[in-house]
């Protein structure tokens, strides 16, 4: 598979207050899942933008399997791949799953006010008889695949056959299958699952990851398996010709400009910006 063009991706700084109007009040729904509790502002739009990229990049290089990491925990790479599961499920007709493959730490259920407990991916990995399309739970307009109750082994379970064999069935019945996997640079496990994936798309934060693992990160994974970087959690000013417009193109219902959803240079972090 011919690496697709790598990208940068940057995500706006989420907002601390959710307006009523813009989407349902949906218990126990992790806060900053935009795509699911704000659907018109401009953090869902960018998703959308990052979901258009992830759908290019299946039509030239058969991409269905991407794997959302980072360098280090707490980067934002669940609320990455949650986000992204839910903008790839907008369009009409279209299957996604989303699978929880950090058994380290699993925190896709619980971001999205679901039961935690249970085999899930892991309980599937060491039992063969368990049959994975029932483990399988809808949410919104996707799939999830918990991570189940963490092994006392990750490593172990993760370098199983099965889980090749269960990402293989994945393939077969989706049309997306988003991973949410461990951190790259704190344990092993992601290296173990990049026989399986087609690319991955690394999360980085904004004044919290330093310059150098990036690099390491880009390193311990292949850079021609590397889509794209998402620069999470962008809270630069805005400048430039195009800012204001941003500004009153996103608004309040009630004609109250929002000015500060977007914090791009100009509008060039309005849309992808090509890998350098």
């Amino acid at each position: 598979m011919r690496p697709a063009a790598r990208k940068l991706f940057a995500m706006k700084a989420p907002e601390p207050e959710l307006p009523a109007e813009d989407g349902p009040a949906v218990s126990g729904v992790e806060e900053h899942l935009a795509a699911l509790l704000r659907p018109q502002s401009f953090e869902t739009d960018q998703y959308r933008a990052l979901g258009q990229f992830v759908a290019q990049a299946r039509t030239s290089t058969d991409a269905k399997l991407v794997a959302v990491t980072s360098p280090v925990a707490g980067d934002g790479k669940t609320t990455t791949a949650i986000n992204l599961a839910a903008a790839l499920a907008q369009s009409p007709g279209t299957r996604v799953l989303l699978v929880d493959t950090d058994l380290r730490r699993p925190l896709v259920a619980s971001n999205l006010g679901l039961d935690s407990e249970g085999p899930g991916l892991a309980g599937a990995a060491v039992d063969p008889r368990l049959d994975t399309r029932a483990l399988v739970r809808p949410c919104f307009d996707f799939s999830i695949l918990p991570a189940g109750t963490p092994p006392d082994n990750p490593f172990q379970v993760l370098e199983s056959p099965r889980i090749g064999e269960l990402l293989a069935e994945a393939r077969r019945d989706y049309d997306y299958v988003v991973l949410d996997t461990p951190p790259v640079l704190l344990v092993p496990d992601c290296k173990l699952m990049s026989r399986w994936v087609d690319g991955f798309l690394l999360v980085v934060a904004a004044h919290r990851t330093p310059r150098k693992l990036l690099g390491e990160a880009l390193t311990a994974m292949g850079e021609a398996k590397v889509l794209g970087i998402v620069f999470n959690g962008d809270d630069r000013p805005f400048a430039g010709f195009y800012g204001k417009y941003y500004g009153r193109y996103y608004r309040e219902r009630g004609g109250e400009d929002r000015g500060g959803w977007w914090r791009g240079k100009g509008n060039r972090q309005a849309r992808p910006l090509p890998w350098r």
